[in-house]
C-alpha cells in the first residue's frame, strides 16, 4: 500500500516531465525567433510608413500579435507546468522519510541516555495524557513512539545505521507513477487503467500522425499547397509574358479556398469599372470583354481584382469583409510568388535549363504588389525601360509630380538618383511644391533603396578551360549598398500591410535562348547564416583545388570580411553545354524595390571534348586559348551582344517585337558590352 501510494505520489513529477520535454526548447526557439525578428526590424521611417501603422507598438496591436491560438497555448501549458511544480513543492514537505533521530531531535550516533532524554521531553509535548490535541496524539503514536522504538532495540537501531531503515536491507521496487485510483485493478478502475494506456500509448500518437500527414500531404515545407505547385508547374510556359503572369499566379489553390459571397457583388463590380483599365482588355469591344472576365472562376475573378486593387491603391470601394479578404490575399502571395518563380526556373530541358522570361515577369510582378505601383506604369517611356514605377515608390510622388520634373530635363530614375541631394531638395520644392518634411522623406527612402554590384567568375575546378560535359562551378559575390550604410532593413512599403524581408533571386540566363542555367536566392537578413554558408563553400572550393591550409585559412578569413561589409556568395554548378561561344547574363533581381535591379554580362567559350590526358592544352586549328575558356579580346572586339528582354505588359505580340528592336534592355538597366580574357563580369551601370 505505502509503494502504491509512493508510486501515485510520483505522478504529478512524471507529467511535469513529460510536459518540460518538448516545452522547454520549443519555448526558447520561440524567444530565439522573436529576437531575431526584432533585431531585424529596421525599417523605414518616413512619414508614410508611420502612418500606414504597421511598424505601430501601440498595445492593442502587441496584444492582438501575441493572441495566436500557439502563443495563447504554450502561455497555458506553462501555467499547468508552474501549478506543478507549486503542487510537487508542498507535497514533498508532506511526504517525509522515517528518520528515528531526526524525529527525535538528536544527532545520529547519539547515545542510550540522549535518546531517553528526548523521548521523555517529547513525551511531555505530545502525550495524550499531557496534550489532548488529536494530531499530537496522531504525532506521539506514528512518530515518536515508533522512533524510540527502533532506537532503543538493538537490532533495529543497528539496521538503520547500516542500512537506512529499522528492518534492515530493502529491496529494489518498481512502480508506475499512475494515480492511485488507477492502480486500483481490483476494483472497477482496471477498465480506466486500460483506456488510460491504450489512449496514450496508442491513440494519442495515432492521432498526431494522422494530422501531420494529412497536413504534410497537402502542404509543401513553405506551406504552399502541392495543388498550387502542379497549377503552376502546367501553366508555366516559355513565352509567357509579364502581363501574363498575373493569370497563372491568381490560380493558386489558396486563393480557391477564399469565400465569394454575394454581397461582395456590387463592391466587386465598382472596383472593377475603376481597376478595368489594368485588366488588358479590349476597350472597343467592353461589353464582350467584361463578360468573359466575369465567366472565368469566381474566386480568379475576386483574387485578381483584389490584387489590382492593391496595384492601383483603390481600396475605398471594398466592404469590412473585402478588407479581410484582401488581407489574406496579400499575405499569401510573397510565399506564392516565390513559388510560382521556382516554377519558372525549375530544370525543362535535358541540360537543366530553365525560362528567363516568366521568371522576370514574376520578380516585376512582386515588386509592382509589394510597392502598390500599376503594372502599366511600367512601360517604357521618355528613355526610360521602367517608365514611371520607380518613381511611384517613393513616398508623396504621383503622376502630377513626375510630370513636373520631367519638364525640368528629369526624366529617368537613374538621373534623379544621380541628382546631388541640394538640388534634388530645390527641383523638388520649387518644381513639385514639396514642404521640406516630404523632402526628407524622399531623402530617407532614397537612401534606404539598395545599390548592388556584382562580381562573377566562372570555371572548372582543377582544370584549364571549360571542356564540354564538365561540370562548370559558378561563383558571385554579390554586394549591397545603401546610402545610409545599412545592410538588413526591411523596404519602404506603406501600401503593404505586412512586413516583407529584402530578397534578391541571382540569375545565369542565356537571354537569346530564353534559358536560365542557374539560379539562386540571395538574402541579406541574416549575416550569421551567411558567414557561415561563405565559410563552408570557400572551405570545400579551396580543399578541392589542393591549396594549402594556410591559403584556405586567408581565403575564409577574407570571405567573412566580404560577408560582414554587405557581401553574399553565390556559388553552383551546372553542366557544360555543347561546344560554342555564349553570351551569358547574370541578373540580380529584387522582389521588393523597382529599379535596382542589376546584371552583369559573361562571356564563355566551351571547348570541345579533348583525349584523355590533353585536356587544358591547345586544341589544333584553334590558336591559343583564352584563359579560363573565355574567347580572346579581339573576338570580343568584333562580337556584339543584344539583349532581347525587356518589360512589356502588352498583349500585342507585334508591340512586343518593336519593343525588343528599340535598344538591349533588361529591368531598366542598359546594357554594357564587356571584354576581357577571364569569365568575369562587373556591375552594369
Amino acid at each position: 500500500m505505502a509503494a502504491s501510494e509512493e508510486n501515485s505520489a510520483l505522478f504529478p513529477i512524471f507529467i511535469l516531465t513529460i510536459m518540460a520535454l518538448p516545452l522547454v526548447p520549443y519555448t526558447i526557439l520561440k524567444l530565439c525567433r522573436a529576437a531575431s525578428k526584432k533585431t531585424k526590424s529596421i525599417h523605414c521611417q518616413c512619414m508614410e510608413c508611420s502612418h500606414s501603422g504597421k511598424y505601430r507598438k501601440s498595445i492593442f496591436k502587441k496584444i492582438s500579435n501575441f493572441s495566436t491560438y500557439s502563443n495563447l497555448t504554450l502561455v497555458l501549458l506553462w501555467v499547468v507546468m508552474i501549478f506543478l511544480v507549486y503542487y510537487i513543492k508542498n507535497m514533498s514537505r508532506e511526504i517525509q522519510v522515517f528518520e528515528p533521530f531526526s524525529i527525535l531531535g538528536l544527532e545520529p550516533g547519539s547515545s542510550d541516555s540522549e535518546i531517553k532524554k528526548a523521548y521523555r521531553r517529547l513525551s511531555i509535548q505530545y502525550h495524550p495524557d499531557k496534550n489532548p490535541d488529536p494530531e499530537a496524539h496522531n504525532y506521539f503514536v506514528e512518530y515518536i513512539s515508533k522512533a524510540y522504538q527502533a532506537l532503543t532495540d538493538p537490532i533495529s537501531r543497528e539496521n538503520f545505521e547500516k542500512y537506512g531503515h529499522p528492518d534492515g536491507r530493502q529491496g529494489f521496487q518498481m512502480g508506475i507513477a499512475l494515480p492511485q485510483f488507477l492502480l486500483d485493478i481490483d476494483g472497477a478502475s482496471g477498465g480506466i487503467l486500460l483506456l488510460w494506456i491504450v489512449g496514450v500509448c496508442i491513440l494519442l500518437p495515432l492521432v498526431i500522425a494522422v494530422i501531420y500527414l494529412s497536413r504534410s500531404s497537402k502542404y509543401t515545407g513553405n506551406y504552399v499547397m502541392h495543388h498550387t505547385l502542379s497549377t503552376y508547374y502546367y501553366f508555366m510556359k516559355p513565352s509567357l509574358a509579364p502581363s501574363k503572369v498575373m493569370e497563372v499566379f491568381t490560380k493558386a489553390a489558396e486563393y480557391m479556398e477564399i469565400p465569394v459571397r454575394r454581397t461582395d457583388d456590387e463592391p466587386l463590380q465598382k472596383l472593377f469599372m475603376s481597376v478595368r483599365s489594368e485588366l488588358n482588355l479590349d476597350l472597343k469591344n467592353i461589353k464582350q470583354e467584361q463578360a468573359k472576365f466575369w465567366k472565368q472562376h469566381p474566386a480568379i475573378a475576386k483574387t485578381e481584382l483584389l490584387i489590382q486593387a492593391q496595384l492601383t491603391r483603390e481600396l475605398s470601394t471594398l466592404s469590412p469583409a473585402l478588407l479581410g479578404d484582401f488581407k489574406r490575399v496579400l499575405e499569401l502571395s510573397p510565399r506564392l510568388l516565390e513559388e510560382l518563380l521556382k516554377m519558372a526556373v525549375i530544370p525543362r530541358t535535358a541540360q537543366g535549363h530553365g525560362w528567363l522570361r516568366p521568371a522576370i515577369g514574376v520578380v516585376e510582378l512582386s515588386q509592382c504588389i509589394i510597392q502598390a505601383v500599376p503594372l502599366s506604369a511600367r512601360k517604357a517611356t521618355g528613355g526610360s525601360t521602367e517608365g514611371n514605377a520607380p518613381f511611384l515608390q517613393l513616398p508623396h510622388f504621383s503622376e502630377s509630380v513626375i510630370k513636373k520634373i520631367a519638364r525640368k530635363k528629369v526624366r529617368t530614375f537613374q538621373e534623379f538618383q544621380d541628382m546631388n541631394p541640394q538640388d534634388r531638395a530645390a527641383l523638388l520644392t520649387q518644381t513639385a511644391g514639396f514642404s521640406p518634411a516630404e523632402v526628407q522623406d524622399t531623402e530617407m527612402v532614397l537612401e534606404m533603396m539598395p545599390s548592388l554590384t556584382v562580381e562573377v567568375t566562372c570555371g572548372t575546378e582543377g582544370e584549364e578551360g571549360i571542356q564540354e560535359g564538365d561540370i562548370v562551378t559558378v561563383q558571385a559575390w554579390v554586394t549591397l549598398k545603401r546610402g545610409n550604410s545599412l545592410i538588413s532593413a526591411l523596404p519602404h512599403a506603406p501600401y503593404f500591410p505586412f512586413h516583407k524581408e529584402e530578397n534578391f533571386w541571382f540569375l545565369l540566363a542565356d537571354s537569346v535562348s530564353n534559358y536560365v542555367w542557374f539560379s539562386n536566392k540571395v538574402s541579406f537578413m541574416d549575416e550569421a547564416a551567411a558567414i557561415t554558408a561563405a565559410s563552408k563553400a570557400i572551405e570545400e572550393l579551396m580543399e578541392g583545388s589542393g591549396a594549402s591550409a594556410k591559403d584556405t585559412s586567408a581565403a575564409v578569413r577574407e570571405a567573412v570580411e566580404k560577408v560582414r561589409g554587405g557581401a553574399r556568395l553565390v556559388m553552383g554548378k551546372f553542366p557544360a553545354p555543347a561546344e560554342g561561344s555564349y553570351n551569358l547574363t547574370c541578373y540580380c533581381l529584387c522582389d521588393s524595390w523597382i529599379g535596382c535591379d542589376r546584371k552583369t554580362n559573361l562571356k564563355v567559350k566551351i571547348l570541345k571534348r579533348t583525349r584523355a590526358g590533353t585536356r587544358g592544352g591547345l586544341v589544333p586549328d584553334e590558336g591559343p586559348l583564352a584563359e579560363d575558356g573565355v574567347e580572346e579580346e579581339e573576338e570580343n572586339e568584333e562580337e556584339e551582344y543584344d539583349d532581347d528582354y525587356e518589360s512589356e505588359y502588352s498583349e500585342d505580340e507585334e508591340d512586343e517585337k518593336d519593343t525588343k528592336k528599340k535598344g538591349p534592355a533588361a529591368n531598366g538597366i542598359v546594357h554594357k558590352k564587356e571584354s576581357g580574357s577571364e569569365v568575369s563580369g562587373s556591375d552594369e551601370e
